[in-house]
């Protein structure tokens, strides 16, 4: 058994993990009090999916591996009374008096403090409890100062007692016009200065782009927050699908990682999700396995702005749940890699990592979104993914120039120095993509230069007594001389290498 366990941190995070959890329970039959219900949704005892995000107890109940916690009490009371009030352990209900107040120096230096021994205890009793921990997967938010500041504080606990665990994040990124607070660009550069060194895989989703699905495919005029919550649980549930059901090709969280992140700091892939539509469209629309893939490389259906087409591809994880045979799978990835706004790197000629799963994806009563019978999410490492880096600093250079608010932060207990280490961090992310690309490029001009050159030196005639002679006049010599003539010209930083 290869367990799982959920963090749900700050407001952002708790929310949706009330969504996610609401949803597992849908598709393993659970009930509210934890109580599995119906014969007919009954799992094996001995299936060890169940066991992946729940721990049963010896009276049958079963409990989420979960943590919530939340520097001040509102969001946690309402888990604490709402409908799932006895599902969730309340051991592991965790907040405190007084909040963050959008501050990440707050959450990570003052108020969080206070809290992480708690927390840290939490997890231990948790991981003790697992007979083979596979790793955490964390959800919260950037802009937001518990979900910034404390969450980065806890990374870093966590990644020196459970060092050798994968931790996979569920990041909500600022949105690019709609903010939620005016120091947001300052808790997001912060928070992505510690997620770069404590997280191996963070799937990016924010706000805006989530609302405009929600109002063009789902036809909400007005989504709220748990509208939004309900469409990003049916991704995590489709990400997770693997690891709590059997399938034909199921993935563990090291998998993810391994196909998506082709260097250590280029770990934030792009996430879509396909179908999406009312109950409404659900009968006059086609969802064969080709058109759901076709819409997951549409700009329209991710879960991030940006725009994919301005970028190249360099790994794309492709999770199938429900009604789908695996020949179908390959005629529609084959079909997607021929077509022209579709670019992949040279170097990476695969492209594609495929999960199927038979478990078809479940809705929750009298939502929005309609009951279909196969759906996919795609995980995309992309270097369009850029564009929000850039927007990003851009913001926080704009405040950071004037030291406006900064003051918050150092009465806190940060220094000034944290603010330019953090921006000078992004910056180098942000310029790794062009660098990265910009090699390539010379790499592949290289290439082909060499592949039209040495044909046209080999084939040149010479007499064989001028071979053993290097004098002027001999065209071997002539040839080399041109070689080496365009690799200083052109190609100055790349040795090539040609024998005759």
């Amino acid at each position: 058994m290869r367990e799982c366990i959920s963090v749900h941190v700050g407001q952002a995070g708790v929310q949706i993990g009330n969504a996610c959890w609401e949803l597992y329970c849908l598709e393993h039959g659970i009930g509210t009090d934890g109580v599995r219900k119906g014969e007919e949704n009954l799992l094996p005892a001995s299936d060890p999916s169940l066991g992946t995000f729940f721990d049963e107890t010896p009276t049958g109940k079963v409990v989420p591996r979960c943590v919530m916690i939340d520097l001040e009490p509102s969001v946690i009371d309402e888990v604490r009374t709402g409908p799932y009030k006895n599902l969730y352990h309340p051991n592991q209900l965790i907040s405190h008096k007084e909040d963050a107040a959008n501050n990440y120096a707050r959450g990570h230096y003052t108020v969080g403090q206070e809290i992480i021994e708690e927390t840290l205890d939490r997890f231990r009793r948790l991981a003790d409890s697992c007979s083979s921990l596979q790793g955490f997967l964390l959800f919260h938010s950037f802009g937001g100062g518990t979900g910034s500041g404390f969450t980065s504080l806890l990374l870093q606990q966590l990644e020196q007692e459970f060092d050798k665990k994968s931790r996979l994040g569920f990041i909500i990124y600022p949105s690019p016009c709609v903010s939620t607070s005016v120091v947001e660009p300052y808790n997001a550069v912060l928070s992505t200065h510690s997620t770069l060194h404590n997280v191996d895989c963070a799937f990016m989703m924010d706000n805006e782009a989530t609302y405009d699905i929600c109002q063009r495919k789902l036809n909400i005029e007005r989504p709220s927050y748990n509208n939004l919550n309900r469409l990003i649980s049916q991704v995590v549930s489709s990400i997770t699908a693997s690891l709590r059901f059997d399938g034909a090709l199921n993935v563990d969280l090291t998998e993810f990682q391994t196909n998506l992140v082709p260097y250590p700091r280029i770990h934030f892939p792009l996430t879509t999700y396909s179908p999406i539509m009312s109950n409404a469209k659900a009968f006059h629309e086609g969802m064969t396995v080709a058109q759901i893939t076709a819409e997951c490389f549409e700009p329209c259906n991710q879960m991030v702005k940006c725009n994919p087409r301005t970028g190249k591809y360099m790994a794309c994880c492709m999770l199938y749940r429900g009604d789908v045979m695996p020949k179908d799978v390959n005629s529609a990835i084959a079909s997607m890699k021929i077509k022209s706004n579709v670019q992949f790197v040279d170097w990476c000629p695969t492209g594609f990592k495929v999960g199927i799963n038979s478990q078809p994806p479940t809705v929750v009563p009298n939502s929005e979104m309609a009951t279909v019978s196969r759906a996919v999410c795609m995980l995309s490492n992309t270097t369009a993914i850029n564009d929000a880096w850039i927007k990003l600093n851009h913001k926080f250079q704009i405040m950071f120039n004037k030291r406006a608010f900064v003051h918050w932060y150092i009465s806190e207990g940060m220094e000034e120095g944290e603010f330019i280490d953090a921006q000078e961090d992004l910056r180098t992310l942000e310029q790794t993509t062009p660098k990265l690309m910009k090699i390539l490029e010379i790499s592949n001009k290289v290439a082909r230069t060499a592949a039209i050159t040495m044909p046209m030196m080999v084939t040149a005639s010479c007499p064989l007594r001028d071979l053993s002679r290097p004098s002027s006049k001999n065209p071997q010599s002539k040839c080399n001389l041109k070689l080496r003539q365009l690799k200083k010209k052109k190609y100055k930083r790349i040795i090539l290498s040609t024998q005759f």
